[in-house]
């Protein structure tokens, strides 16, 4: 008898154990046509924030956890990530999926004057070093997923006389944001500090609307642009590799 009562309380303790029962509600988003009118979760800071609130309601947390939390237990719809942090999070995750098709996907790349074909050239090698390094890797990290990298100037560079001039918004989270001191932060401004620190140059910064970073390079007012780039001012100028493919994705419940 005792055998019997021990054997029912541990089958009592397994039914209830997390992850073993799913009550989470129905999936409502099977498609990214369905996302549309929606409460939907982002991280916040996250560009993934600005695409919640223009589709729906947007419901930004501070972490993938927390983000996976809310839409099993139905307070957010569906979730709008950046896809490799997506598939990171998922794969940790039980009674969650990502839809097949993107919500979203552009390059990120640097805006170089056509007759600065030297510039563009350094630009590139500075990218291809710090993809290999890790820096890129983890400055996305940081702005897409929420992580916690810090960046570190190389050490041993070769400081060169001058500085190079670039172009960003105030006002584009994560990517550029400037405060009330006309300090620049966000992903664009540590990707061109850390190409500056390689090629061993100083980087200046001045205030720009994002609709004309790509004429700012054309008519010479700056060395440089970066982020979306949009294709007909790819005409006008010459671009780099891309410095991030940042694809958004839709994450829902099985």
């Amino acid at each position: 008898m005792k055998k019997l009562s021990l054997l029912l309380l541990a089958a009592f303790v397994v039914l209830l154990a997390p992850g073993c029962r799913d009550n989470s509600p129905p999936n409502q988003v099977n498609s990214i046509d369905d996302v549309n009118g929606k409460v939907i979760g982002a991280i916040d800071g996250s560009p993934s924030v600005r695409l919640a609130d223009e589709l729906g309601t947007a419901r930004a947390l501070r972490s993938g956890d927390e983000l996976m939390s809310s839409l099993r237990a139905g307070t957010v719809d569906c979730v709008v990530m950046e896809k490799t942090a997506a598939e990171e999070i998922v794969a940790r995750t039980q009674g969650v999926r990502i839809l097949s098709d993107p919500l979203i996907e552009y390059d990120l790349r640097f805006a170089v004057a056509k007759e600065n074909a030297e510039l563009l050239k350094a630009v590139n090698s500075a990218l291809a070093a710090l993809g290999a390094n890790g820096t890129l890797s983890g400055l996305r990290d940081k702005y897409f997923a929420g992580g916690d990298y810090t960046y570190t100037p190389p050490k041993g560079v070769t400081a060169h006389p001058g500085y190079l001039t670039l172009a960003l918004p105030p006002d584009s989270p994560p990517y550029s944001t400037m405060d009330a001191n006309g300090v620049f932060s966000g992903l664009d401004v540590d990707v061109a500090h850390a190409v500056c620190d390689y090629l061993g140059v100083e980087l200046k910064i001045i205030d720009y609307d994002a609709a004309e970073l790509v004429t700012a390079v054309w008519f010479g007012r700056a060395d440089l642009a970066l982020g979306w780039l949009p294709s007909e001012g790819q005409e006008l100028v010459n671009i780099s590799d891309p410095y991030a493919s940042a694809v958004h994705v839709v994450i829902v419940r099985k």
